[in-house]
C-alpha cells in the first residue's frame, strides 16, 4: 500500500524532508502502526518519531489518532502539538 507522508515544522526540519510516498507492508494497517515502522528508517527517524514522544497526527487533513485504519493513497501528516504560522 502506498501512503502519502507530509512533515511539519520542527518534525520536518529534523528529518530534512517535507513529504514523501512510501510502499508500507501490509501488515500496516494504523497510523500508529506506521509511525513504528518508519522509526526503523534510521536513527533520527526513531527519534523524532518514537513513542511517547508529543507528536500530532492528521490523516486526509482529519487529526487522528494512533487506531486509525489507513487504506492505498491516504495522506498521513506528523506535526508537533503546536506550530507557528
Amino acid at each position: 500500500m502506498n501512503i502519502q507522508l507530509r512533515f511539519f515544522a520542527s518534525v520536518r526540519e529534523k528529518l530534512g524532508v517535507t513529504e514523501l510516498i512510501v510502499s508500507v507492508p501490509e501488515q500496516i494497517q494504523t497510523v500508529g502502526a506506521l509511525r513504528q515502522w518508519l522509526t526503523g528508517r534510521g536513527e533520527v527517524w526513531a527519534e523524532v518519531l518514537a513513542e511517547g514522544r508529543a507528536l500530532r497526527t492528521a490523516c486526509q487533513q482529519q487529526m487522528c489518532d494512533a487506531d486509525t485504519q489507513l487504506r492505498e493513497g491516504v495522506e498521513v501528516a506528523f506535526f508537533p502539538p503546536v506550530t507557528g504560522g
